[in-house]
């Protein structure tokens, strides 16, 4: 059935959807959710899908987002109550004002947030961001954009080209390159795009676009306690925050040094998957912090239930974004980009870049834009050893950061998370995704003229 429907009808139907669910949501004001259902629906009988298919495809993609976070969010969100609770949020917020107050906070919270993001998920990373920026807010009057935008520059330059986040992993695996150099490359790439997508950009933006800093969620707000207890210490507070951290860094190093198949590679996998390192750092902060704030296990349960209601409509958003990225995925949208790009004449570093961009745009999903664009490479690269593998998977993720819109699950997470509109999202995170996708490439160019 998908025959019947030329590339170009295809790309003409993704476009309409989009821009019809933004009109939904920002003109009609339905809410994301229903919206991304509507849209996703339109998407699946305008292109011919298989009637009885569209409704499987929805749940598909849902399934498959909410499957690999939702657990995670949940547990991040718990371990973000009970930071706020036991005041140890606002003393991290207090040390970085001192440290790095004023102009350099910024650079604190890229820096930071560029930190906390190189072992786990960008869904992981916001969950242990969140608290600390809206405690931060609520210790100073600094506008909201410059607590939110270089926490979410360094989680996404992290997630997008450093391994071994799932993109840039998948990619060395079909091109056939080298991790630790993949590794070193990235790195060295992130600085410079970490300074501008974060304190640079912030500090452009935040004269153009004003956003009122949202009312403190209870998960932020130092006087929900009935009564006062002990503060955590600073020491306590970063260690509840780097345990899931570390254990995610430990089971990465482990699939990349150990030998496959061996009991303790597979335990320390295990110890590193997100659930279970957030899992780990949630039973720790529960005993660690009930003895130094004297939390009662009625304390504890009041916290987890007060907090894990309101996150029903981000993962519902989430999900339902998710289920049009895969109602995308399955009409033919992604082989229609793949199909038009692969009949430019581009160098490899420029025709990689492309095809993840087009696909990350039509499609949603990073992850998908890279994996399917290296897979698409894969033959030209084995045909000719003079491409930079390396670079090329740089120039990959690159791409696949471009233009974060509604039809990308990240795209809703943040705005959800950080109580963005539409609007404020799409001129924000969308121009920033973009500045690093452009820049990136242009820097990823600059590095091959230098060592070819």
């Amino acid at each position: 059935m998908l025959a019947a429907i030329d590339h170009s009808s295809l790309l003409l139907i993704a476009a309409l959807s989009v821009v019809g669910l933004i009109l939904l949501v920002t003109y009609l004001r339905v809410h994301a959710f229903l919206a991304l259902i509507i849209a996703s629906l339109f998407v699946g009988i305008a292109s011919g899908m298989d009637l009885s298919t569209i409704g499987k495809a929805i749940e598909t993609g849902v399934g498959n987002v909410l499957g690999s976070i939702a657990l995670v969010i949940g547990l991040g969100t718990v371990l973000g109550r009970l930071l706020a609770e036991s005041g140890g949020a606002q003393v991290l917020a207090d040390k970085i004002l001192k440290t790095a107050g004023g102009h350099k906070l910024t650079w604190a919270l890229a820096a930071l947030s560029f930190l906390v993001g190189l072992p786990v998920f960008f869904g992981v990373g916001v969950m242990l961001m969140v608290p600390i920026v809206f405690a931060l807010a609520g210790r100073q009057s600094t506008p909201w954009l410059v607590l939110v935008l270089p926490t979410v520059a360094g989680l996404t330059v992290a997630h997008g080209l450093v391994p071994p986040h799932p993109g840039p992993m998948a990619a060395i695996g079909l091109l056939k390159a080298d991790v630790g150099k993949t590794i070193g490359w990235s790195i060295l790439l992130s600085i410079p795009l970490l300074i501008l997508a974060g304190p640079l950009f912030t500090h452009f933006v935040k004269k153009r676009l004003v956003v009122a800093t949202p009312s403190l969620p209870a998960t932020a707000n130092p006087a929900v306690s009935p009564a006062p207890r002990p503060s955590a210490s600073l020491g306590l507070t970063l260690m509840v925050i780097l345990l899931p951290v570390g254990l995610m860094l430990l089971g990465s190093l482990a699939i990349i040094v150990l030998t496959e198949g061996t009991l303790l590679r597979k335990s320390l996998h295990l110890l590193g998957h997100p659930i279970v390192a957030m899992l780990a750092g949630v039973v720790v902060s529960m005993i660690a912090l009930s003895r130094q704030c004297r939390f009662t296990r009625a304390d504890l349960l009041k916290f987890s239930e007060d907090c894990l209601g309101p996150i029903a409509a981000i993962l519902l958003v989430v999900g339902a974004g998710g289920g049009f990225s895969r109602v995308l995925f399955e009409s033919g949208v992604g082989e229609a980009i793949k199909t038009m790009a692969a009949d430019w004449k581009l160098h490899p570093l420029i025709f990689g870049w492309l095809i993840a961009a087009l696909i990350r745009i039509a499609v949603g999903s990073a992850t998908v834009a890279i994996t399917a664009a290296a897979g698409l490479l894969a033959p030209i690269v084995a045909a000719d050893p003079s491409i930079n593998r390396e670079l090329l998977i740089l120039s990959l993720g690159c791409g696949s950061l471009i233009l974060s819109h509604v039809n990308d699950g990240g795209f809703w997470f943040v705005k959800e998370c950080f109580k963005l509109s539409v609007s404020e999202t799409l001129r924000t995170w969308t121009v920033m995704e973009t500045i690093i996708s452009i820049a990136g490439l242009a820097l990823v160019l600059l590095l091959n003229a230098l060592i070819s």
